[in-house]
Parts: structure tokens; sequence; C-alpha cells
């Protein structure tokens, strides 16, 4: 039987925009978006190129797709994860182990995030930076808190929040798991280490 969109890998045609959406995740963190072709997307789904056009409208789109679908999907965990009330020192540490876990688990969605920014075009990078913003804007309302109330050393609360991002999620370019330290113990480290870079210590770990 000829493979088709309705069946892909044993899945009913439901899954068929996962598979695509997973291909390209793949091929985009593997080679690049500009080095990947639709064609070769639909290869490794096992349907023929059109069947891509039936969920996207092009390459660009699809691209789009992946990179807004991971930071809503980020903002939604993170919503979940650190609350919007209560000690900024312990949200702050809440934050910090839950960005370099979160990241850690997603290391394919994160590259592509970061590294396929160039490859939007205008209507697209627009909606991703207001998504990043809005991520960064939870951090800076943490900084915010904590400043007012004395317990961060903190000159520049924008350029911190942007600062602690970066080096929170340079940890993707280096971690690899099997290693000396567990996701766990790496993300308790990068909590210790944000917490003195503001001169107070842990209260508690989330």
């Amino acid at each position: 039987m000829q493979k088709s969109e309705a069946i892909i890998s044993g899945h009913p045609k439901a899954s068929t925009k996962q598979a695509i959406e997973r291909a390209a995740l793949s091929l985009f963190a593997e080679r690049g978006y500009p080095a990947v072709s639709m064609r070769e997307i639909a290869e490794r789904v096992g349907i023929r190129q059109g069947g891509i056009y039936n969920h996207f409208g092009s390459k660009q789109a699809l691209l789009v797709h992946l990179m807004e679908g991971h930071m809503r999907a980020l903002l939604v965990a993170l919503d979940a994860s650190v609350p919007k009330g209560g000690d900024p020192r312990q949200r702050l540490a809440q934050f910090v182990r839950f960005h370099v876990l979160y990241h850690l688990a997603q290391p394919d969605d994160v590259f592509i995030a970061y590294m396929e920014l160039r490859s939007l075009e205008p209507d697209g990078l627009a909606r991703l930076k207001e998504l990043r913003r809005a991520y960064e804007e939870r951090l800076r309302r943490i900084l915010e808190a904590g400043q007012r109330l004395g317990v961060f050393a903190i000159t520049d609360v924008p350029v911190q929040a942007m600062g602690l991002i970066a080096m929170l999620t340079g940890v993707t370019t280096w971690y690899r798991d099997g290693g000396r330290l567990t996701r766990e113990e790496v993300a308790d480290i990068y909590a210790a280490m944000v917490m003195r870079s503001l001169d107070v210590e842990e209260t508690e770990k989330s």
C-alpha cells in the first residue's frame, strides 16, 4: 500500500500535522532552515510534498508556527510554575530552575527559537519578538518587586533581565545528559549563581 497523508507510521490523519511539525523541527535543527526544502520534510514524514500544503501554506509559515508554538507553550508552562506574587527571592529561584529545566528538555525548539530569528520575514519576526518580550516581562516583574523591597541589588532591571535570560539559555550549549551532573543539579547551581549575583541568598527551593 502506498504511503499517503491518511496514514503516517500507523497514525491516523489527525496526526499528520504533528508528524510534519516533528520532521521540520528535526531537520531545521540539524541543518538550518535555509538548507531544508519542503520536499525533504515530506520525504521524512512519508507523504507527497503537496500534502504539507494542506496544513502549512509555505516553509516560512511552518517555521513561524514552530517558533510561535514553542514560545506560547513556554509562557503557559512558566505561568503554571512560577507564582505571580510572594517573596521575589523565591520566585526568582523558581524562574531560574524552570528556565533551565524547560530549555534542557526542549533543545531543538530552543535552538530554532534563537538561531532562526534571522530567517523570519517581518510579520513573523514581529510576532515572535512580542512573545519574547512577554517572557522577559515575567522576569522583569520579579526583579522589580525585589528591587522595590530592597532585596535585590539591581541598577537597571531591563539589562539585568536580558543578561539573566542569555546566561540561563546558554546552558543548552554545553550540558549533556549522562555527565557528572543531573539537570536538576545544574538548575540548582544556576539558581545559586543568580542569587549571588544579586547579593542575596536563596530562601527556599521550589
